[in-house]
C-alpha cells in the first residue's frame, strides 16, 4: 500500500475510465478526485492541490494539451497523459507542453500504477504551489487566475500572466531566461529572449514597475528575472 496522503486527480469525460482509475488508485491507497472536463479538471486542480493528475487529451469542452498549457501556467504537479492518441507528433507536443508521462489507451493497470509511483517519486510527493502568492501589494490569486495590485485586478495577456505566475510560483528565486522561454514559449523558442523581454517590460508597465528601482520583478543581469519576496527592502 502507498502512503494515503497522495491525492490524484483524474480528468477523464468517460465515467467508466474514471472508475476503473478510482478502483485502481483506491486499492493502492491513494485518495481520487474526478473530473469530467477540463475547466472542472483545472479548477479542482488549483483548489485541492493534488500530488498528480491523469489527464486525458479528449475532453468535451476544451483539448487535453490546452489544459494542460493552462495548468502549466501555474503549477508544477505532475501530469500523467492518458489517451487514445497514439501518434509520436502528439504524444511530442504533449511531452513538450509539459507533461511527465504518457500512456496510450488501452493500457496495463499494472504499468500505469508502476508509472503512476514513479512520478510521485520524482516529485517527492508533488508540490503544485501556493494558491495565491503576495508581494507587497501585488497578489497572484492560481485558482482564479487574478492578478491584483492595490486590491485592483490588473488585465493581464496570457503570457504575460504566464510568466507573472512562473516567477510568483518561484517567489524570492530566480527564475532563468531559458526556464521561461521553455516553459513558455516552448523548447524551439530557448534562444529567443527578446519575447520575454517584450513581455516582461509590459508587465513593468501594467504594474507601474520601474526597471531601474524594482518594486516586484527584479532583473537578474545575464540570467533571468525573480518576483521580490515579501522580506525585501
Amino acid at each position: 500500500m502507498t502512503d494515503n496522503s497522495h491525492v490524484v486527480l483524474v480528468i477523464d469525460d468517460e465515467a467508466q475510465i474514471r472508475k476503473f482509475l478510482r478502483i485502481s488508485l483506491t486499492a493502492q491507497g491513494y485518495r481520487v478526485i474526478e473530473a469530467a472536463d477540463g475547466r472542472s479538471g483545472l479548477a479542482e486542480a488549483a483548489l485541492t492541490r493534488p500530488d498528480l493528475v491523469v489527464l486525458d487529451l479528449g475532453l468535451p469542452d476544451m483539448d487535453g494539451q490546452e489544459v494542460l498549457r493552462e495548468l502549466r501556467g501555474w503549477s508544477t504537479v505532475p501530469v500523467l497523459v492518458l489517451s487514445v492518441r497514439s501518434g509520436e507528433g502528439e504524444k511530442v507536443l504533449a511531452l513538450d507542453g509539459g507533461a511527465n508521462d504518457y500512456v496510450t489507451k488501452p493500457f496495463g493497470i499494472q504499468e500505469f500504477l508502476a508509472r503512476v509511483r514513479v512520478l510521485l517519486r520524482q516529485s517527492g510527493q508533488g508540490d503544485s504551489g501556493a494558491a495565491a502568492v503576495e508581494s507587497g501589494p501585488l497578489r497572484v490569486d492560481f485558482a482564479f487566475r487574478q492578478v491584483t495590485l492595490d486590491g485592483r485586478e490588473v488585465a493581464l495577456t496570457r503570457k504575460e500572466y504566464a510568466v507573472l505566475a512562473t516567477l510568483a510560483q518561484y517567489h524570492g528565486r530566480v527564475v532563468t531566461q531559458q526556464q521561461l522561454l521553455k516553459d513558455i514559449w516552448g523548447p524551439t523558442h530557448v534562444e529567443d529572449s527578446h519575447y520575454l523581454r517584450v513581455v516582461v517590460g509590459h508587465l513593468r508597465q501594467k504594474l507601474g514597475d520601474d526597471p531601474a528601482n524594482p518594486r516586484f520583478i527584479v532583473t537578474e543581469a545575464g540570467i533571468g528575472y525573480r518576483l521580490r519576496a515579501e522580506r525585501e527592502a
